[in-house]
């Protein structure tokens, strides 16, 4: 139908677009030019700042200015009288607090294992530690354990296991004398606490003349220190 020339020059004018060719979008277009903008923004030989590498130097600062200028603790300085030979901790045995019971039950594992005289003042078996302690570190508020070593306030569960860990705590307790024998007592098995014989742990004695009065000898759960294990124990008082 067509002429012979005209199907030829049609055939051969038809040219296919090479495969590697995309038409690009705007969207294409604008992430080129930012490209051009950043590259003329920031040479290649200098290199972009990073709010991260701010950040990071900042803290950095604030961490170092926190460290000089911090305040003294006030519990370090906390002493206790006639405690020069022995390890006094202030603990409870009681498990309503997991975490405070799983850290009484490490400082307590830790520092049995040095073989040194140590007094344990449990809070849940004599109320009155409670009293004694409150008259050493005032109104502060505290968490249990407390260690003090050689009457020298030490701090708490994280403190005792770092100085642990460092090798520090066994220096602080090289100075005290060795216990001799086994670590756990026979007549109370560790408790450091016994039934008063007075009033067989009423913690009420009757007589004649004044009938129920309560013992003078035990505490208010019927309990007296352990006269085989436990040292002599004078109770601190604050005027």
């Amino acid at each position: 139908m067509f002429p012979q020339w005209l199907r030829s020059t049609s055939r051969g004018n038809s040219t296919k677009s090479p495969s590697h060719f995309s038409c690009s979008s705007f969207k294409d277009i604008n992430a080129i030019l930012k490209e051009e903008e950043d590259s003329q923004l920031y040479p290649p030989s200098s290199k972009r700042p990073c709010i991260f590498h701010r950040v990071k130097l900042s803290t950095s600062v604030l961490r170092a200015w926190a460290h000089r200028h911090a305040p003294p603790s006030s519990q370090a300085s906390i002493t206790l009288p006639d405690a020069d030979k022995r390890v006094i901790v202030y603990l409870t045995s009681l498990r309503v607090v997991r975490k405070t019971f799983g850290d009484c039950k490490s400082v307590r594992s830790i520092l049995r294992g040095f073989r040194v005289p140590i007094d344990e003042r449990d809070l849940s078996l004599d109320s009155n530690f409670l009293d004694e302690l409150q008259g050493i570190i005032g109104p502060k508020s505290f968490t249990l354990p407390l260690v003090f070593i050689g009457g020298r306030y030490i701090g708490g569960a994280d403190e005792v296991k770092q100085l642990h860990e460092c090798g520090e705590l066994k220096k602080l307790i090289d100075g005290l004398p060795l216990v001799v024998g086994s670590s756990v007592c026979n007549l109370c098995e560790g408790l450091r606490f016994v039934l008063c014989h007075q009033c067989n742990g009423s913690h009420k004695i009757y007589s004649e003349k004044s009938g129920f009065r309560s013992c003078p000898d035990c505490n208010a759960n019927g309990l007296i220190r352990c006269p085989s294990c436990s040292p002599v124990h004078h109770r601190i008082t604050y005027s």
